[in-house]
């Protein structure tokens, strides 16, 4: 398993009955995972101290039910790097914590590859609030952030600027991910290294209808005309059930292998549950490096 354990900002209390339990510095939130089908712990203090509970709809949605009087967004900071939190809709918190684990992965390819990480361009697809585009950047690399969402483009720009890293060389893009790889590609651009954290469902910023399963093969593939003759890395996240880890090895093995060698390993995400010895897992990661 892929563990985020390096955490100091932030922890899974605990987790049960389809919820789970966080500590977010020092905001303690309560929301719903419906992998957490064990039942809770109940033995922590923070279960007392919730200052504020996500509570989905039966008409779909939900909405947030406040405890306590809480700061319009707050940091949380992971080794040297910094993000901006706030409750969203949809249970969201503008952050995905497992990601860490990842992003440790990203900067250790970049700073290994044997060439100045100034020179190396990175793609970041479904970038979302900048996770890895902040970690690529702070790492020295060239990065295009690619989302639909024009404010969580905005968000990935705080985040930025949050790590004093205005002046680095990231590029922002509001666009369908995959019409933009295929423009690129017409363009001739490359790069050394893609990421990419697609949702299970979504639409593009003209209505694109996006469904994980139908899509993810077509944008791997495009992304093959885009990379550079010797990439550093290529990895996919996936949220969805249905596809496991042996389904993302075997995309890129199917991709990336034939053309470049190099190293597949696809495995679980997950982090760590603090009041018991368990990991919550937290959707796949498929990893291919050179």
């Amino acid at each position: 398993m892929f563990l985020a354990d390096g955490w100091e900002n932030f922890e899974v209390i605990d987790a049960g009955n389809g919820r789970k339990l966080e500590r977010w510095r020092d905001v303690i939130l309560l929301r719903p995972d419906p992998q957490a089908i064990w039942p809770e712990g109940h033995t922590h203090p923070a279960w007392n101290n919730v200052h504020a509970e996500y509570h989905r709809s039966s008409a779909g949605g939900g909405e947030w039910d406040y405890h306590a009087e809480l700061p319009k967004r707050w940091t949380v900071g992971y080794g040297d790097l910094n993000f901006y939190i706030k409750p969203l809709g949809f249970k969201h918190t503008g952050l995905f914590p497992e990601q860490a684990v990842n992003w440790d992965w990203m900067r250790s390819c970049i700073a290994r590859c044997g060439r100045p990480a100034s020179e190396l361009n990175v793609l970041n697809l479904f970038a979302y609030t900048g996770g890895a585009t902040v970690a690529c950047a702070a790492q020295g690399a060239r990065v295009t952030h690619v989302d639909a969402a024009k404010g969580m483009v905005q968000w990935a720009g705080e985040n930025l600027e949050l790590n004093g890293l205005s002046d680095a060389p990231v590029r922002f893009i509001i666009d369908d991910c995959l019409k933009f790889v295929q423009r690129e590609a017409r363009r001739g651009k490359k790069y050394d290294a893609i990421l990419m954290d697609p949702p299970s469902y979504g639409r593009g910023p003209g209505g694109e209808m996006w469904k994980l399963e139908d899509k993810l093969f077509e944008l791997v593939s495009a992304c093959m005309a885009i990379l550079t003759d010797e990439p550093v890395f290529f990895l996919i996240n996936s949220y969805t059930t249905g596809l496991g880890a042996t389904v993302l090895k075997n995309m890129l093995e199917l991709t990336m292998s034939p053309r470049f060698g190099g190293h597949v390993q696809a495995d679980e995400v997950g982090l760590p549950v603090t009041e018991r010895s368990m990991v919550l897992p937290c959707g796949t990661s498929g990893r291919w490096q050179k």
